[in-house]
């Protein structure tokens, strides 16, 4: 357990949904808070909040954490702020990418570029900054239940496997520098991952694709998987879970246990495999 009051903390994908929760709950915790995001409207809007709501010293910046000089240019602005940076979250994510015959190039990209990307450079680029002070820190990378199990955007899943794999390659390498290592796999959480188009960069405009047509039994499972989100988990429980994780080093955070038979099944799938194997006779 580590005392949090007095930190600092980088957050992106912080003007709404998990990362406006996490920065919250840090905040209330004593961190000071820098929230980065690329709607610089909800940004402002989120760090005017916090400041009512909290003592602690918060600011924002904006980035597009898809292109890698944007997310140097914020570190370099958090430590000309701050001084010191202790805890890194990777949260800023987007849903899309399209569907099997439907998917574009640009959509891919979009796509890696904010959830995996972003992340490889956060690590790349935060990492050394942590190092730096000496007094240790944390690192937690928003993945999903989709960087577990499989769902139905392919470019989505693909992108949260890699930061689950990522966060658990980058534990075992900075465990030794006092850098802790965290991955969050989120369920069915109140955000606005739905709506993720409304911030495709201008690089993109018009080339990731449009949506498959909301109709037939597309369409109900999309007004389903709204509701379910509308009535999802409050992003604050979320943000204080990171909380407590980052105080006691948590290696995999999960918001509920609603896809852990689903979990059980891939890894039991995966067991069949080599007891298949185990089984044969090898060649000689």
């Amino acid at each position: 357990m580590r005392d949090l009051a007095g930190q600092t903390a980088f957050v992106t994908g912080a003007a709404s949904g998990i990362g406006l929760g996490i920065a919250t709950a840090l905040s209330q915790a004593g961190v000071k808070v820098m929230l980065c995001d690329i709607e610089e409207e909800a940004l402002k809007k989120a760090v005017a909040d916090l400041k009512t709501r909290t003592n602690v010293d918060v600011d924002g910046v904006k980035a597009d954490v898809s292109l890698k000089g944007e997310l140097q240019a914020a570190a370099d602005a958090t430590v000309a702020r701050y001084g010191k940076i202790h805890i890194l979250v990777n949260n800023a994510g987007v849903g899309g990418g399209g569907v099997y015959r439907d998917w574009t190039d640009a959509g891919w990209n979009w796509v890696l570029g904010v959830n995996l990307m972003s992340v490889i450079w956060g690590f790349e680029i935060f990492g050394p900054l942590i190092e730096a002070h000496g007094e240790g820190g944390q690192i937690v990378s928003t993945a999903s239940v989709s960087g577990l199990i499989t769902g139905p955007s392919p470019a989505y899943d693909v992108s949260k496997y890699g930061v689950v794999a990522l966060s658990e390659g980058m534990r075992n390498a900075l465990a030794p520098r006092k850098i802790g290592v965290s991955v969050l796999c989120p369920g069915i959480i109140r955000t606005q991952i739905m709506t993720s188009r409304r911030n495709v960069p201008q690089r993109f405009a018009g080339a990731v694709g449009k949506p498959p047509p909301a109709e037939g039994r597309r369409a109900e499972f999309i007004k389903a998987l709204q509701e379910r989100i509308n009535n999802g988990i409050d992003p604050l429980y979320v943000g204080e879970l990171v909380r407590e994780a980052i105080e006691n080093d948590w290696p995999y955070i999960f918001t509920d246990t609603e896809h852990e038979q689903f979990i059980d099944q891939r890894f039991a799938a995966i067991k069949q495999g080599f007891d298949r194997i185990r089984r044969r006779t090898p060649r000689r």
